[in-house]
């Protein structure tokens, strides 16, 4: 069994790793969003299957790619389909406006659409008479899943972004027991989270602040995920607070909507997004920003979206409160380390007050050496994270066979 790493690999972004064996699965296959969007390296041949973990654009965004070589059956749940085809029409949408060459084809993206098949969490997926694949509850995004995949005797088991602790969506993944090969993200293996109820106070009491001294509370939010939480914990504290809600996470929460079993609580999620004031006109973007307001827009690390010109509109009295991972490179960790945001090239000088609250629907560090300890499995491979090195050696130190492979690298196992 050969695993070759394309992408993802010692970095946040463009997750991309081959499996071959009887037949040749694509775990994977994303992008990288910076000033200049980056790609996974090519894989040779063709494909059989790709598998794809759940809709964020550094897993998804480069799949309609594949399809310019070979037309193979793309693995995925119901909502990691629908999300997944809204986020890749945005991203090819983002980088034209940037002038910025769309590498795969409008006929690749509906061959893509075209090759779509389900599978739900629990059910087995026959890939070879000697090769199947099981989805269970990543708990990080609607539809996020865990791989298993068994190839004979032996099991892999590829986590994607995963989250074991409970959260508004989600009631939190279930570790995999007992693996031969185990591909686990890294995204946070050198920190905790702190703790979530204490979060959600801290971001209550903060926005409650800036609302009473008459500025607007602006979220940056991941349209798929971060919005639909983060109004969920908003609404738990305040019935009554005025809030916005724009871009994309207005078609991602509908989408969401849709698959009800995929979620905690489908009927207080609606609630939720009902009591908000949804944004379809330049004119509600004005009226948001002419009254106290807290106003949740994507995109999560500022690389386009609404979010980019609320940021340049605040008054005085606002603040910018940042919920999730901001890659480097982004807009996102330019706000966090200079207070700046780059539109069309150009700098920005952003005057509000910018805070960062670590919600993460990721798995935390305990979370990570949990995961490894119920799974048990004979080869690690570390991905997903800016740190694979030290957690590989950390593991390694605990008896365990692991590496954090480089991009560009092939084991056989």
């Amino acid at each position: 069994m050969r695993f070759s790493f394309l992408g993802g690999a010692e970095e946040v972004g463009k997750s991309a790793f081959l499996l071959e064996d009887e037949k040749r699965l694509l775990l994977e296959y994303g992008i990288k969003l910076h000033q200049k969007t980056e790609y996974p390296l090519p894989f040779q041949g063709t494909i059989d299957y790709v598998i794809l973990s759940h809709a964020h654009l550094d897993h998804s965004g480069f799949v309609p790619a594949v399809y310019e070589h070979c037309s193979p059956p793309c693995i995925a749940t119901y909502p990691t389909q629908a999300l997944s085809t809204m986020l890749v029409k945005d991203s090819m949408k983002v980088q034209r406006l940037k002038r910025q060459k769309v590498n795969f084809s409008g006929i690749s993206f509906r061959k893509m659409l075209n090759n779509l098949v389900p599978l739900a969490y629990g059910q087995n997926f026959y890939l070879s008479p000697n090769m199947s694949l099981t989805f269970t509850d990543a708990g990080h995004i609607p539809g996020a899943t865990i791989s298993t995949i068994q190839v004979g005797k032996r099991k892999v088991v590829y986590t994607g972004d995963f989250k074991l602790g409970e959260t508004w969506l989600h009631k939190g993944a279930e570790c995999v027991q007992e693996s031969d090969i185990l591909l686990i993200e890294s995204t946070y293996s050198k920190r905790e989270h702190p703790d979530r109820k204490s979060l959600e106070e801290r971001l209550y009491n903060e926005i409650r602040s800036v609302l009473e001294r008459g500025g607007n509370a602006l979220l940056p939010c991941f349209a798929v995920g971060r919005s639909q939480e983060v109004i969920q914990m908003l609404r738990y504290f305040d019935e009554d607070m005025k809030i916005f809600f724009d871009g994309m996470a207005k078609t991602a929460s509908q989408i969401i909507l849709d698959y009800p079993s995929y979620l905690k609580n489908a009927k207080y999620l609606a609630d939720c997004l009902s009591s908000a004031e949804w944004v379809n006109s330049q004119g509600q973007r004005a009226k948001a920003l002419s009254k106290p307001s807290v106003i949740i827009s994507p995109a999560g690390m500022l690389e386009g979206g609404p979010s980019v010109k609320y940021a340049l509109n605040l008054n005085e009295e606002s603040e910018i409160i940042l919920t999730g991972f901001q890659v480097p490179g982004t807009n996102g960790k330019l706000l966090l380390d200079e207070h700046k945001i780059r539109v069309n090239g150009i700098l920005h000088d952003v005057r509000v007050p910018v805070e960062y609250l670590d919600f993460s629907a990721h798995a935390s560090r305990e979370d990570l050496f949990k995961f490894v300890e119920k799974a048990s499995p004979e080869k690690i491979f570390c991905v997903h994270g800016e740190t694979c090195q030290d957690f590989a050696g950390e593991l390694r130190a605990k008896g365990y066979d692991a590496v954090a492979p480089k991009i560009g690298e092939s084991f056989v196992v």
